[in-house]
């Protein structure tokens, strides 16, 4: 038997996100290890639903995790960003009434210290897809000083990067996350909620699975899709993620798409894609919270196709 791992962030949440979906095909984008797509084909009798996930060790748990579902469970492997697009020319997309997707990395892959995510992991790699060519290790050691700056600046928005990447070139090679982060950890701040070395370790990680390119190309492919009427939800862990998705979801939603400095309307005003749901981001109760300190980061934004 499997032993089934920690509870999904904002598995209600998530579940009464997509209530509009009593039939047709909900795509989850980040299968993991199939915490939201079994609750979502226990809680929608009716649907069926692709997973799609770069990691071959998720995908082999989820493989048997979802055997008692049968056939209204498929898994891809593949970046979600070019694998959805597949998806969307295989399938009507009439038929399509969800796409989840819970960005960054799972309490799975940060618990596996061999993966090298974690700041205690004996090794640097952080690749979500382990036949990846960018790792960590490549990240730290290879990257100039102002490249490394750049990154810590931008996907873990520290104000002092620059003394960071400075430090970072001056002490390499590292071959480990733990001696990159007990080396930093002087520089670093942080409290009693978020490790010193938390922002380092994000702004690194997103680098080398260029998880923000993937969050854009994914609501890129949406935006250029022709699904009709279907439920989007984003969870996020972090401002990057979340401001990326608030300010597509307000594009979605406005009617007119003119230049901002033309006199009148000439597109129409009929070109919005739906309506967002949640205007603010949705969090993690008081419960969840307590059970799983991880899903205070999350915040949940719907939005609603409807063309």
């Amino acid at each position: 038997m499997q032993n089934i791992p920690h509870i999904p962030v904002l598995y209600r949440e998530t579940i009464e996100a997509f209530t509009p979906c009593e039939d047709g095909i909900i795509i989850d984008c980040t299968l993991g290890y199939a915490g939201h797509s079994s609750m979502l084909l226990e809680a929608y009798p009716n649907i069926k639903l692709i997973g799609i996930d770069q990691d071959q060790t998720a995908i082999d748990f989820s493989m048997e995790r979802l055997l008692p579902f049968g056939e209204r469970a498929e898994i891809r492997k593949g970046r979600f960003s070019k694998i959805i697009q597949e998806i969307l020319k295989d399938i009507d997309p009439e038929k399509i009434c969800g796409v989840l997707a819970d960005i960054g990395v799972s309490s799975l892959q940060l618990d596996q210290k061999d993966r090298g995510f974690s700041y205690e992991s004996e090794t640097l790699d952080m690749r979500m897809d382990k036949n990846a060519p960018l790792s960590a290790k490549e990240v730290v050691n290879t990257y100039s000083g102002d490249k490394l700056e750049t990154i810590l600046r931008e996907y873990g928005e520290l104000s002092n990067a620059k003394i960071v990447a400075e430090h970072i070139v001056k002490h390499r090679p590292f071959e480990s996350a733990k001696a990159l982060s007990d080396s930093i950890k002087p520089l670093m701040y942080g409290g009693k909620k978020i490790h010193p070395s938390t922002l380092v370790m994000q702004a690194i990680r997103i680098e080398v699975n260029d998880e923000l390119g993937e969050l854009k190309a994914l609501l890129r492919a949406i935006s250029e899709s022709d699904i009709p009427h279907a439920r989007v939800g984003i969870i996020s862990f972090h401002s990057l993620e979340d401001r990326i998705v608030k300010q597509q979801f307000v594009a979605w939603q406005k009617r007119c798409i003119c230049d901002e400095h033309m006199m009148r309307c000439e597109c129409g005003n009929n070109n919005a894609k739906g309506k967002i749901v949640s205007k603010k981001p949705i969090m993690a109760q008081a419960d969840e919270l307590k059970q799983n300190p991880r899903s205070r980061s999350a915040k949940l934004r719907v939005f609603q196709l409807n063309r």
